[in-house]
């Protein structure tokens, strides 16, 4: 029996209404609640007369800036030498480590830096042993710096390699025949290419930058190294001004949406899967100064990445780990920090579905494509709204009425999956449209529809991205220091919090071994999502 044309539109279009309307109640809930704590309305002309609150913007956004300068702009020879060296030993094994600083938790990251390039870490003691002056603090303006193009410039690098892919042999061939050199090659061929490219992964990477809490938060150093982020989490945490959290958060919201507005125009449809092809056949492969350029700037992001994390594995490894793992505080950590990421996970894949299958009717069923996009950038645009302004805000509204703390893990849970969902949108939103692309029209004139459809022809197309999106939410959210940090108490403290409670009362060594089993959490969470739903084979 065929539904009819109704009851197709109430199966699609009611769960993905009901999506809008959870995220909808979420924001203005939060806001409405911050609002009626401060008992004036949000004013951003305040933002003109504090000094204080200009001199954060001011920091954010020249931190952000540079950061996206340093990681883009780096990441563009590394990019260039992995396009020219199709063929070296460990090429996919490091393209694939070029994925870890996406899933290993921030927190984790940022003590592996601490641990290379702190006071006592491995540079500084390597300069000591040779006489030389031991290098400027990593807190502050420095230590953010260099933890952002960790985490972005293997992001850019895979980006732009994907521009790299897109240039054909047949180029290739003829710039050989007419004897091109490696300027010439990148001012007439690769150059264009990547300036249609680098404004939507630089408005990215700034976006990222922009809104960073955890990098701040530890290496910050103090007051004049403050984000907006940071300067929320500060005002509901420490002072409770909601007013001055609003205003900020408006900011925030404000700017980050005005350049996804922008870069929106600019962005380019990139995959994320790694460049494994053939043999580029370039003609300015051979030469010995190229050849030794290429290998220093493959080998300096192998280093960036590996060395963090390196550090990390020794230091947890080598130091008070089998005491640390005897805590009963550190299973109940982990065992909390499992579950939320879990459930989070659980819950930005249903809201993500839900919001793609209402576009995919629209776009399919009913040929409008506006409509579609806005349901899917509603669900990115999240991303811009600041996890503590939704933790705090119903923080407010429910105080008096439930033990807001007992349900603490319940809003973390709510605040991760809303922050995952950009992921999901971005993640299989291409995968179902390509599906579309390939199947739609087949299945209607076949009547293949609902469980059916999807059991016999979605589900293979969209296994592999659905696991990928579901185990990259689950390990951000096992990872996530925001929404924890303003509700963890010591019952329900996860282990981010845990290992940035030990980093703030100096026990480095006990929250390395914490940030070890953090680490092996996160990667064995992810690797067995991927594994188990996406397939034996998918890697």
């Amino acid at each position: 029996m065929v539904a009819s044309h109704g009851e197709v539109n109430r199966v699609v279009l009611v769960p993905g209404f009901a999506a809008l309307a959870l995220i909808a109640l979420a924001v203005l809930g939060a806001f409405g609640g911050l609002v009626a704590a401060s008992g004036t309305a949000p004013s951003l002309g305040a933002l003109a007369d504090d000094l204080y609150l200009r001199r954060v913007l001011a920091f954010t956004l020249g931190q952000a800036v540079l950061s996206t300068v340093l990681a883009v702009g780096l990441a563009i020879p590394v990019a260039r030498a992995l396009a020219r060296r199709q063929a070296f030993f460990g090429r996919t094994l490091l393209l694939r480590l070029f994925g870890l600083p996406l899933v290993v938790p921030g927190i984790v990251a940022v003590l592996g830096i601490v641990a290379i390039a702190g006071r006592n870490g491995a540079v500084n003691q390597t300069l000591g042993a040779f006489g030389l002056s031991p290098v400027p603090s990593v807190y502050g303006l420095t230590g953010i710096l260099i933890a952002h193009v960790f985490f972005n410039l293997p992001l850019a690098a895979r980006l732009l390699l994907q521009t790299w892919d897109t240039v054909p042999s047949e180029t290739w061939r003829l710039s050989s025949q007419l004897g091109m050199r490696s300027g010439a090659i990148f001012r007439l061929i690769e150059w264009p290419l990547l300036r249609a490219a680098l404004p939507g992964i630089a408005g990215l990477v700034f976006m990222l930058c922009f809104a960073s809490f955890t990098v701040v938060l530890t290496l910050g150093g103090g007051p004049a190294a403050t984000t907006i982020e940071v300067a929320i989490y500060q005002a509901l945490r420490f002072d409770f001004e909601p007013g001055r959290a609003v205003v900020l958060a408006l900011v925030q919201f404000a700017l980050c949406g005005g350049l996804i507005a922008v870069g929106h125009s600019l962005i380019r449809p990139m995959a994320l899967a790694s460049s494994l092809g053939r043999s580029a056949g370039r003609p300015d492969i051979s030469g010995a100064f190229g050849r030794l350029g290429d290998g220093l700037a493959i080998q300096a992001a192998a280093l960036l990445v590996v060395a963090p994390l390196g550090a990390v594995a020794v230091a947890g490894a080598t130091g008070p780990l089998a005491s640390v793992l005897t805590e009963p505080a550190l299973w109940r950590a982990a065992a909390l920090s499992l579950a939320i990421g879990l459930t989070a996970g659980l819950l930005a894949l249903a809201l993500g579905a839900a919001l793609l299958g209402a576009a995919r009717h629209f776009r399919l069923r009913l040929g409008r494509d506006r409509p579609a996009a806005a349901i899917e950038w509603s669900g990115a645009a999240v991303l811009v709204v600041p996890p503590f302004v939704l933790g705090a805000g119903w923080f407010v509204l429910l105080h008096g009425r439930i033990d807001v703390l007992a349900i603490g893990p319940v809003v973390v849970v709510a605040v991760n999956a809303l922050m995952a969902l950009p992921y999901v949108i971005r993640g299989l939103g291409p995968a179902i449209a390509r599906a579309d692309e390939r199947h739609d029209r087949l299945c209607r004139s076949l009547g293949i529809q609902g469980w059916r459809r999807f059991r016999l022809i979605d589900w293979p197309a969209l296994r592999r991205p659905l696991a990928l999106v579901l185990a990259l939410a689950a390990a951000l959210s096992v990872g996530d220091l925001g929404a924890i940090a303003l509700f963890g108490t010591q019952d329900t403290a996860t282990l981010p919090l845990l290992l940035y409670q030990r980093m703030g009362s100096y026990r480095i060594d006990e929250a390395a071994a914490i940030a070890l089993v953090l680490g092996a959490l996160s990667l064995g969470l992810f690797a067995a999502i991927e594994r188990g739903i996406g397939g034996r084979e998918y890697g």
